[in-house]
């Protein structure tokens, strides 16, 4: 790390200061347990001389008074051990404590410190025990005394480590006191209490002096930590990170930078040094501005134009005072974001992107509109937003597959770019959704070429993996400020244009109009009223009759559903039918027919059936066969007598759910119906599912049998293929006795129409069940 001058000494110095924190601070880091370990064994080897002479002078103490008395021999070789145990002990020491500062001590070494100083303790004390217990007339006194001293001291020494000091305390206190004990003298309770006292009054010392060590030494350790993970930060940051460090005097004059920064400079630090940071940065009028403040500043961004490329950076600093509290200048943090800054722009741009087409995203067509609408405003130009959806796109997806419809994506919105080129902006919203931002839409009848012009193009054919695909396309479109003041306001109305649009048919262009404006929120109020009928006396069902082609016999009705609204008379199932699918209360409005239709079948005789219109977003709710179950339970009647009729349309979407369900349906002893056979896109293979019991022809096909030798033929195909797959056939639309002749002698068993009745109140239903449609006829 490179030497900082006297003037930026703060700089490192600070964050020295950092780490001097209080004790209860500095506590919530844990110092290595090697490293205190370490510290342990330094401490007792700087002792170990010290204490080791202590007790080798005691035992020589004890030698002379025991010399005249007690055999030399055993004395001179209790001193040599003393002497001997001592020198290895110190030795030891020495040894293990000579190792690089980072290095830690294991446990292992704790422990042979703690045995080192039991077996000295041991072998010290072994000759006063040996003496009093054999009765040698040694001042017991003495002994004591000299027993004391090398407690006292050598307990010091080994206080650092707890369970040294305990087993040196309690080896050399509970061998003497055992030894005068067994002399069974009048003064021994004196000695042993008072040896007693003295060794308890040591050991608790001792003990806070070890207390007292450890917390000194955990400190200690913890600072160390503290600084050496300080400078290595600092270091690293230096001398590998993006970033740099200066600081400056109170003339704004550089007195310490970073060498990063001179690399970015292309210069030399020392070249720096002494000139001014906001002309070094060329940038002299708002950095100087900023300094001149004397405040506080985070990331202040500036662009430094060097020699080859240009850098991105970002200064942070913080004033700094002298002792006397005067402004004495700047320190801080530079750091180099021209990395970040690119990939901030690439993600960027990724954000306002699609990634499958590269077209502007739905959130960057917003921005894109309410800029085209800011301006409009000002210049009196409109622009236009026009919403463009794809007709017949999802059987691409589910027909061929996502990676070919994904092709067929990446195809449109280059011909929609190509088409369009620089007069508008062209972006994908989503799925198979796609934008247009016009700016200079004063011309309508100019947007108008160009949304026809569009559907044209789009509605050619497309060649993926040798596979011809066709789609169409609808386009919306509302002009800002005209239509709206506002982008949400223009993409609403934007919407209700392309609804419309979709319901016109494929390949039509719709512009906004107020009127569609009103018919949305009749829309919202007639779905606010639906959900108020459900469940009311304002929906009912109406029956019409199912007359036997053979035997002209009633057998059976189907339940039509009617609103009688209580302000708009009769609503027409074609305007609610629709909105109650989209608001998700089809589900709830089904299961009522539900109910409904197998209370009012459980009056009819047992083999008069009932059908049952089903939403194609019914059958993708799991659960319809458990409320298929619920209502033939409430109405106690057979599976048999309830039918279940869908269209062709059910298999456009989730027809793998959907084909489940009517499984599960089937399994319950439910009869399934395919109503308006042919006129949907259905796959005849579906037929082969063993689903469905009946195909119901529809009325189209008759009204055009009168006429259509064609029609004839397709009807005769379609019974045909019913009893090839064992199906019944029911034709709808009877309305003449040659629609009845007509139809049955084609191979229809079932018919329907007005000519056996109009939808009629279930209690008409119960005049009309078992008898046979000639009867009612004549009467």
């Amino acid at each position: 790390m490179p030497t900082l001058p006297k003037s930026a000494g703060n700089l490192r110095g600070r964050r020295d200061n950092d780490v001097r924190a209080p004790a209860h601070r500095i506590e919530e880091r844990h110092a290595p347990v090697g490293e205190v370990r370490t510290a342990q064994l330094n401490i007792l080897a700087g002792f170990s001389l010290y204490s080791g002479a202590t007790q080798v002078v005691c035992a020589a103490v004890f030698v002379l008074l025991a010399w005249p008395i007690m055999p030399m021999p055993a004395l001179l070789s209790w001193l040599a051990l003393v002497i001997g145990a001592t020198y290895m002990s110190v030795r030891w020491l020495a040894n293990t404590t000579q190792i690089r500062r980072d290095d830690e001590q294991p446990a292992s070494k704790i422990q042979l410190a703690v045995l080192d100083n039991f077996l000295r303790a041991a072998i010290w004390i072994s000759m006063p025990v040996y003496a009093t217990l054999n009765g040698v007339p040694v001042s017991l006194t003495l002994a004591g005394g000299l027993i004391v001293v090398v407690m006292i001291v050598s307990g010091i020494s080994v206080a650092v480590i707890p369970a040294a000091v305990i087993a040196w305390i309690t080896v050399l206190t509970g061998g003497f006191g055992f030894a005068i004990w067994m002399t069974a003298e009048s003064a021994v309770y004196v000695e042993t209490a008072v040896l007693g006292a003295v060794a308890a009054t040591s050991l608790a010392g001792f003990l806070l002096l070890a207390r007292f060590w450890h917390r000194q030494i955990h400190r200690t350790a913890v600072l160390a930590a503290k600084r050496a993970d300080i400078g290595s930060l600092l270091q690293e940051y230096e001398d590998r990170g993006a970033g740099w460090l200066w600081q400056v005097d109170a003339q704004f004059q550089l007195t310490y930078v970073s060498p990063r920064m001179g690399e970015l400079m292309g210069q030399g630090t020392y070249q720096l040094l002494g000139h001014s940071l906001p002309q070094i940065l060329d940038d002299p009028e708002k950095l100087g501005q900023i300094l001149s403040r004397k405040k506080r500043f985070d990331k202040y961004e500036m662009k430094i134009e060097g020699q080859k490329v240009v850098r991105w950076v970002t200064l942070s600093g913080s004033p700094i005072t002298d002792k006397d509290g005067e402004f004495a200048g700047f320190r801080g943090v530079g750091l180099d974001i021209t990395e970040s800054k690119s990939s901030h722009q690439r993600l960027q741009r990724l954000a306002n992107m699609d990634v499958l087409t590269g077209l502007p995203n739905r959130a960057h067509v917003r921005t894109i509109l309410g800029e085209a609408l800011e301006r409009g405003k000002a210049n009196s130009v409109p622009c236009a937003i026009l919403f463009l959806d794809l007709d017949g796109f999802k059987p691409v997806n589910d027909t061929f597959g996502h990676p070919k419809g994904d092709a067929v994506l990446k195809t449109v919105s280059r011909r929609l770019k190509d088409a369009i080129g620089s007069k508008a902006t062209v972006g994908r919203i989503g799925g198979d959704e796609f934008a247009v931002v016009v700016e200079d839409a004063s011309s309508r009848l100019g947007i108008e070429d160009l949304a026809n012009r569009l559907i044209q193009i789009i509605g050619q054919p497309y060649v993926i993996d040798n596979i011809q695909i066709r789609i169409g396309l609808s386009i919306g479109c509302a002009f800002g400020p005209i239509d709206g003041v506002n982008v949400d306001d223009l993409v609403r109305k934007a919407d209700l244009a392309l609804y419309h649009a979709k319901a016109r048919g494929r390949g039509t262009f719709c512009s906004f109009e107020p009127q569609m404006q009103v018919e949305a929120e009749d829309r919202v109020r007639l779905e606010h009223d639906m959900r108020q009928a459900i469940g009311s006396d304002q929906f009912s069902l109406m029956y019409q009759p199912l007359v036997s082609s053979r035997t002209q016999r009633v057998e059976g009705f189907e339940a039509l559903l009617r609103w009688n609204h209580p302000t708009r008379g009769f609503v027409s199932p074609a305007s609610f039918i629709p909105i109650a699918e989209e608001s998700g209360l089809i589900e709830e409005m089904g299961e009522w027919v539900l109910k409904r239709a197998c209370l009012d079948a459980a009056n009819w005789p047992e083999d008069i059936t009932v059908a049952v219109n089903v939403s194609p977003l019914q059958l993708v709710v799991p659960a319809l066969p458990n409320a298929v179950s619920n209502a033939l339970k409430l109405a106690r009647i057979a599976p048999t007598k309830l039918e279940v009729e869908v269209t062709e349309s059910v298999f456009m979407s989730s027809a793998g759910n959907s084909l489940d369900v009517l499984k599960r349906l089937r399994g319950i002893g439910v009869g399934i119906a395919l109503d308006d056979f042919g006129t949907g896109y259905s796959s005849l293979g579906y037929l082969n599912k063993a689903v469905f019991h009946k195909l119901k022809i529809d009325h189209s096909f008759v009204r055009d049998a009168a006429t259509r030798d064609e029609t004839v033929s397709i009807i005769k195909a379609i019974v045909m293929l019913a009893n090839s797959f064992r199906l019944s056939i029911t034709a709808e639309g009877i309305e003449t006795a040659e629609d009845f002749n007509r139809m049955r002698d084609l191979g229809c068993d079932l018919l329907q129409g007005y000519l056996f009745g109009k939808p009629m109140p279930f209690e008409k239903t119960l005049e009309i069940v078992g008898t046979k449609w000639e009867h009612r006829l004549v009467g």
